[in-house]
This record gives C-alpha cells, sequence and structure tokens, in this order.
C-alpha cells in the first residue's frame, strides 16, 4: 500500500522524528493507528453504553405512570426551593 501525505502531515511526522522520540515514520504511524484503533473501539464502548441507557430509560418510562407537564415543573420547582432553602 502506499500513502501519499500532505505536506503539514510530513511536516508534523518530521517535527516527531527530529524531537527523538521515534525512530522511524513508520513507527509513528504505528502508534497512530493503534491509537486510533483504541479511539474507534473507546467510542463503540461510549455508543453501547449509551444505547444500554435510552434502554433502560425507556423501560423505567414504560413502567411509570405518566404525569402532565405542569406537575412534572411544579416538582422539580419544589425540589430546588427544599435544596435552597437547606443551604439558607
Amino acid at each position: 500500500m502506499s500513502i501519499s501525505l500532505t505536506p503539514d502531515q510530513e511536516r508534523f511526522i518530521q517535527t516527531k522524528l527530529q524531537s527523538g522520540k521515534y525512530r522511524s515514520a513508520e513507527e509513528a504511524l504505528e502508534i497512530a493507528l493503534r491509537l486510533l484503533d483504541e479511539y474507534d473501539r473507546a467510542d463503540a464502548e461510549w455508543v453501547e453504553n449509551v444505547r444500554e441507557k435510552i434502554d433502560a430509560a425507556i423501560l423505567a418510562s414504560d413502567q411509570t405512570p405518566p404525569i402532565d407537564g405542569e406537575t412534572f415543573v411544579n416538582q422539580i420547582l419544589e425540589r430546588f426551593r427544599q435544596g435552597h432553602q437547606a443551604q439558607a
């Protein structure tokens, strides 16, 4: 496989090589690809975690009686007032 780099990418790799931290462009790219793989895995785990939370919330909402908007807002305001009074 042949890869073409932009001038900015080439300068970036050259800067890394000149720092002495990497022995070759191949080593720098290998590390970059490994980090990209780790990022993709973490992203997939995050998506799965969010889906599980959404599924749990949907299940909980199916088992909870509905509440009208005004009552909901009043309950939140009451909790806010109670918390504010406790701090005073």
